[in-house]
C-alpha cells in the first residue's frame, strides 16, 4: 500500500472513524477513562491503537453527504457510550453495595468527593471500586478490554454500528440486576446490623442503663468489619463474574 493511497478519501473517512471509536471508548471505558489518566495521555494512545489498527480495518466508502458523515460518528459515539455503560453498571453494583453498607454501619456521614464522578460517596463505596479496580488489573481484564476492541473493528466496520431492541433490553435487566446484586453483596452485613438491633433492643427492655451509644455502636461497627473482612473475597469474585459476563454479552454483539 503506498502513501499516496492512504490519502485517498476513503482512507481518510475510515481512519477518521477508527479514531473516533477508540477515542469514544477511552472516554466511557472503565480504568481508561479514570480522571488519574491525563486526556493527552488517552489521545495520544487512542491515536497510537488507530495507527496500528488501521491497516487491518475494512475501508469504508466516503459518504455522499455531511448528514452521512456525522450519522457515522454519532453511531461511533454511541457504542463507546453503550459499552463504557454495561460494564461500568458492574462497578455501580460494588458502590451500591457500598452506600448499603456504610449505613447499616453507621458511617454515611463519612463522605468524599469522588475524583471519578465527582460526587460524594461514602468511603466504603470508593474502597470496593478502588479495590474491584486492582482485581481488574489482576486478572487482565484491561488486556481483554483491548481485545473486545479489536474484534468489534474486524466485526463490525466503523460506521456500521447499529443499536438494536436485543442491547436496550439488556442495559434495562443490568440495571434492575443492579440493585439486586448490590443487595445480594451487602446482605451478609446488613443481616447481622438487623440481628444486632434486635439483640441491642432487647437488652434496653431488660436493661434500662444499657448506653447503646456508648456500648452497641463500637460493638456493631466491630461485627460489621468482621463479616466484611470475611466476605471481602467473595465480594471480588462476584465482581469478576459479573464483568466477565458483561463482556461476554458486548463479544456476543460482534458475534465472537
Amino acid at each position: 500500500m503506498s502513501w499516496y493511497s492512504l490519502l485517498q478519501p476513503d482512507h481518510v473517512y475510515t481512519f477518521l472513524l477508527l479514531f473516533v471509536r477508540l477515542s469514544t471508548l477511552f472516554v466511557f471505558l472503565p480504568f481508561f477513562n479514570h480522571m488519574s489518566i491525563s486526556p493527552q495521555i488517552k489521545g495520544a494512545f487512542a491515536f497510537y491503537l488507530t495507527l496500528v489498527l488501521f491497516p487491518v480495518v475494512p475501508v469504508t466508502q466516503e459518504p455522499h453527504s455531511y448528514a452521512m458523515l456525522f450519522a457515522a460518528i454519532f453511531s461511533e459515539v454511541i457504542m463507546g457510550l453503550i459499552a463504557g455503560v454495561i460494564l461500568n453498571i458492574v462497578f455501580g453494583i460494588l458502590s451500591y453495595a457500598g452506600e448499603q453498607i456504610a449505613f447499616v454501619m453507621g458511617f454515611s456521614l463519612a463522605s468524599v468527593i469522588d475524583p471519578q464522578s465527582q460526587i460524594q460517596s461514602p468511603l466504603v463505596s470508593q474502597f470496593l471500586v478502588l479495590l474491584a479496580m486492582v482485581i481488574l488489573l489482576a486478572f487482565n481484564g484491561h488486556h481483554m478490554i483491548l481485545t473486545w476492541m479489536v474484534d468489534a473493528i474486524s466485526a463490525s466496520p466503523p460506521g456500521g454500528f447499529i443499536f438494536t431492541h436485543d442491547i436496550f433490553d439488556y442495559i434495562i435487566n443490568a440495571m434492575a440486576n443492579l440493585f439486586m446484586m448490590g443487595f445480594s453483596i451487602a446482605f451478609p452485613i446488613i443481616a447481622l446490623s438487623l440481628l444486632s438491633d434486635i439483640i441491642f433492643g432487647m437488652l434496653m427492655k431488660t436493661m434500662p442503663q444499657f448506653n447503646l451509644l456508648v456500648v452497641g455502636f463500637p460493638i456493631k461497627i466491630a461485627l460489621s468489619m468482621a463479616v466484611w473482612i470475611v466476605v471481602l473475597g467473595s465480594m471480588m469474585l462476584i465482581f469478576k463474574n459479573e464483568f466477565l459476563a458483561a463482556l461476554k454479552v458486548m463479544m456476543d454483539w460482534i458475534g465472537r
